[in-house]
């Protein structure tokens, strides 16, 4: 095997399972351990800095002559569970692909990048390129969280799967519960009791009419609109009892532009609606975990450094493009990173059968390199 099947092969067969996905799991301890060998092997400045105990990230620095700009390649060691997979640590090689946990998502992009700073520190570029090898991406990133403003760099590439596409947007997500508000009392009185169910009914009727207004607006050129569903809805303690509550979990996904406070109203005014229709309506309304949308300046001078890379790389313009799902860059480009996504070809994210194409993980190297030679000088 060529250098990089090989390290992707020793990357995917060891279980980095997310330990607050799957309780009891693995972890990142022992990925952690290969990574910051293979950095010092490599001749790389290595800095292993916990996000939380026992969960460790490794950035390996290929240090600049001085004079250049600061790059970052992001990478995740974590992995979702295995579920139903066979052998998912055990990788193999078919018809160019490797399978594997991890593979796609995303052993293979951090392999890359890894190579990556190997070969930038052999070339003594003027400036940094600062490899994270983060943890808990799967979860909630608290690896590049605890790294995000700690390695200040004028550029960043997260190496997620793009399927060679430049990625220089993606949405972000707020999380919020509405819960309703009724009267317990037995089955049979109605007289005395409110159900806080059916209450709950009219909010799901109008979060339907929301996604629609939501549908109706004018369209971001990468990512469309923006859209909220019900995610998880919990009510009510035996058959023969009116419930006195009942909860409903939301996900909003915004765009560049809308704010966590901006998705609240929404829900406050869709809750005074319905209690000006109906005065017996109770509800309050609570905000959780939210995460940024991400759009890249196309003047910026990663994107122009990675674009003009791939276009000779890939001996074409790469589609640029944006994804409906939230990652890890939006973290670095709200610390003062301008950052976007590029990564490899293949499928089974989070899937019984994961794969990757192993040609476009060594595209992406050379991608990455190019960049690096492009942008640090």
């Amino acid at each position: 095997m060529d250098e990089l099947t090989q390290l992707l092969s020793d990357l995917v067969a060891i279980d980095s399972t997310n330990p607050d996905l799957v309780p009891g799991a693995a972890g990142e301890a022992e990925i952690a351990h290969f990574i910051r060998s293979w950095f010092e092997h490599a001749g790389l400045a290595v800095q292993v800095i916990e996000a939380a105990p026992g969960r460790p990230n490794v950035v390996g620095i290929a240090r600049g002559t001085g004079g250049g700009k600061t790059l970052v390649l992001n990478g995740h060691m974590d992995t979702v569970g295995t579920g139903d997979m066979q052998r998912p640590h055990h990788p193999v090689i078919k018809n160019g692909r490797l399978y594997g946990r991890g593979a796609y998502d995303m052993k293979s992009g951090l392999a890359a990048c890894m190579l990556t700073a190997a070969e930038a520190r052999k070339r003594g570029l003027r400036g940094d390129v600062i490899v994270q090898a983060v943890v808990d991406e799967e979860y909630a990133s608290i690896g590049t969280a605890a790294l995000a403003s700690r390695f200040m760099a004028d550029g960043a590439i997260v190496a997620e799967f793009t399927e060679l596409r430049l990625i220089a947007a993606h949405k972000g997500f707020v999380w919020l519960e509405i819960e309703t508000l009724g009267k317990a009392a037995h089955g049979s009185r109605p007289d005395l009791g409110v159900d806080a169910i059916s209450k709950m009914g009219k909010v799901l009727v109008e979060l339907d009419f929301l996604q629609q207004r939501l549908r109706a607006r004018p369209r971001h050129p990468l990512l469309g609109t923006g859209s909220i569903h019900a995610s998880l809805i919990r009510g009510g303690q035996e058959l023969s009892s009116y419930p006195d509550h009942c909860v409903l979990s939301v996900e909003r996904r915004t765009l560049p532009g809308e704010t966590p406070g901006q998705t609240e109203e929404e829900l406050a005014q869709l809750v005074a609606r319905l209690r000006h229709a109906d005065p017996t309506f109770q509800a309050v309304i609570r905000r959780g975990l939210d995460r940024s949308p991400l759009e890249t300046p196309r003047a910026s001078a990663i994107f122009r450094s990675a674009l003009a890379a791939a276009d000779g790389v890939l001996r074409r313009v790469p589609e640029i493009a944006g994804v409906g799902f939230w990652t890890d860059a939006a973290l670095l480009s709200a610390a003062g990173v301008p950052s976007l996504l590029f990564g490899p070809s293949g499928a089974g994210a989070h899937a019984a059968e994961e794969w990757v194409d192993l040609q476009s993980v060594r595209t992406c190297a050379d991608v990455y390199l190019q960049t690096a030679i492009n942008f640090c000088g």
